[in-house]
């Protein structure tokens, strides 16, 4: 294998703006042009192309804090069950990315194009040279901040001054509908010839989730986000399944309401915004973390039997634990770091939801389980 050598311009300048002041100045990569978005972190050592297109992560600057990002390139688009392997989605999700280190000259087997060509071909500014370390720092102190990303065409220097002027009115994506962004617009089959069929309502779905109920024999009908409780049922599903998605889940009405008419109905399974979003359906409420857990190493402690599992993590919202003690939910797990929910389950109904992604991609598979326990739930219908 040849390695791939960066082909564009490594002489770009390129800015990162906090909506405190707080400025970075790097090299540029990727495309050109000025982004705004929420800057977060993660702390994952490996998984950019899985991150990247992430759709949890539409409306953010991404910061990796890994030094080095880019070294096994970008794979090719090769397909399984019709959805690309390797990535979580059809494009790069986020707004721009932020990093130390990149590699111009990535090695890898399975690699077809740098990490900046990529970024690059999709129209995603990057920065790179900047101390990582101080911004998360920061982020970590003072919370995630809403910020700028610039970057210059090649010779082009920065103009700080007009660019801290034109900084003081960031708009935030949590105020918008992202989800909307990120949701499929018409209904699509997935055909494994299983026996029992699960309508999954797509607030921003993984590519691995869909690749999860198909390995165990279900057929997958993904529908919109806004879908109603007796569209849902028109498909005479076995179960619905509840996707991970960006942004505030109170924005989600349509799906609340939705999820609120059918947990009495069928099985039901919930990921991430989906555990968000089946708690706000049931008379819970959620808040807005400090800096939110994105990472590859964060516990869920089982409360049922003390045991503790090593989790991917990609959200900023959490589940509030005392407003769901007057539910019909309870909870299943929690964060020992932070104490928060992590997962939530009804007292009475096969109906169940967590915070973190059992699918990983990227990640550990420790809890893949929690896809056979919904598949096990479709079998008692």
């Amino acid at each position: 294998m040849v390695p791939q050598h960066s082909t564009s311009n490594k002489n770009k300048k390129a800015i990162l703006l906090l909506e405190d002041g707080t400025s970075f100045i790097g090299n540029g990569f990727g495309a050109t042009g000025k982004i705004s978005g929420e800057v977060v972190f993660s702390t994952q050592m490996v998984g950019y192309p899985e991150a990247l297109t992430d759709p949890s992560y539409k409306g953010q600057v991404l910061t990796f804090t890994y030094p080095l990002v880019g070294n096994y390139g970008v794979p090719s688009n090769q397909l399984d069950h019709g959805l690309p392997l390797y990535f979580e989605s059809d494009h790069i999700q986020v707004q721009g990315l932020v990093i130390h280190e990149l590699c111009h000259e990535p090695f890898h087997w399975a690699s077809t194009r740098t990490l900046d060509k990529w970024l690059l071909d999709e129209g995603v500014p990057g920065i790179y040279g900047i101390d990582t370390r101080r911004l998360t720092k920061k982020l970590r102190t003072h919370g995630v901040m809403l910020g700028i990303l610039q970057v210059f065409e090649p010779g082009e220097e920065p103009d700080l001054d007009a660019i801290l002027k034109n900084g003081k009115n960031i708009s935030d994506p949590n105020l918008t509908d992202l989800v909307k962004e990120v949701s499929i617009k018409k209904p699509v089959k997935y055909s494994v010839e299983g026996k029992k069929t699960v309508v999954l309502i797509d607030c921003g779905v993984k590519y691995s989730i869909i690749r999860n109920l198909l390995k165990r024999g279900i057929n997958v009908i993904r529908v919109p986000y806004d879908t109603s409780a007796s569209q849902v049922m028109a498909y005479n599903p076995d179960g619905v399944f509840l996707s991970n998605g960006p942004g505030d889940p109170k924005k989600c009405t349509e799906t609340i309401q939705c999820i609120k008419e059918l947990t009495d109905k069928v099985p039901l399974m919930g990921i991430c915004l989906g555990a968000q979003i089946l708690a706000l359906s049931m008379g819970g409420d959620t808040y807005k973390l400090k800096f939110g857990h994105r990472a590859q190493n964060q516990p869920a402690l089982d409360l049922n039997n003390n045991r503790c599992y090593i989790t991917t993590q990609n959200h900023g919202y959490a589940i509030d634990l005392e407003s769901i003690k007057k539910t019909l939910l309870e909870p299943w797990f929690m964060n020992p770091n932070d104490k928060t929910t992590e997962g939530v389950k009804h007292r009475n109904k096969p109906v169940f939801a967590v915070q973190w992604h059992p699918e990983a991609s990227p990640g550990p598979y420790d809890t893949e389980m929690l896809f056979d326990k919904f598949a096990k739930t479709l079998e008692v219908k």
